[in-house]
């Protein structure tokens, strides 16, 4: 889809960085990379995910959802709040796991097995996102608030 509005497409080419790392995490895990590489790619997605859960989501609900519910779409802000809490929550799990020392293997398999969860529930919430929230913004937003939006977000 093409947007017009500069928060809507700030948040879709996050959107597709987002995909796209997860995806080659999803990838890497099904090829069985060597651990040490898995580690690596495992420690870049749980970077992003960090500036993800916080930057990203904490934006969306302090200035998107809001306008959302407001604007009659409290429905569709509820569930993406539900669904960020969810993720927050895998994403310090993530970290925990990648910040044991010397991981055993049952950790090492509990850690796939998140990641490929993580990877799952990024890619379905970011698919609500693309369908529900970045049109609905299109609709909603006029220029100026969109100009502020796009300005408190990469300033934030």
């Amino acid at each position: 889809m093409f947007y017009c509005r500069q928060t809507s497409l700030r948040l879709h080419e996050e959107h597709l960085a987002t995909v796209q790392l997860w995806g080659r995490l999803e990838q890497s895990i099904a090829a069985r990379v060597p651990e040490t590489e898995l580690t690596a790619l495992l420690q870049n997605c749980s970077a992003a995910l960090a500036d993800e859960v916080t930057r990203h989501f904490e934006f969306e609900e302090r200035e998107l959802f809001t306008r959302l519910a407001q604007a009659g779409d409290g429905d569709i802000a509820a569930l993406l709040t539900e669904e960020h809490e969810t993720i927050r929550s895998a994403a310090r799990a993530l970290r925990e796991l990648l910040a044991l020392p010397q991981p055993d293997t049952a950790a090492r398999q509990r850690l796939r097995t998140l990641a490929l969860e993580l990877a799952e529930r990024l890619v379905a919430h970011v698919q609500k996102e693309e369908m529900a929230l970045l049109p609905a913004l299109e609709d909603l937003l006029d220029e100026e608030t969109d100009r502020d939006l796009a300005l408190a977000y990469a300033n934030g």
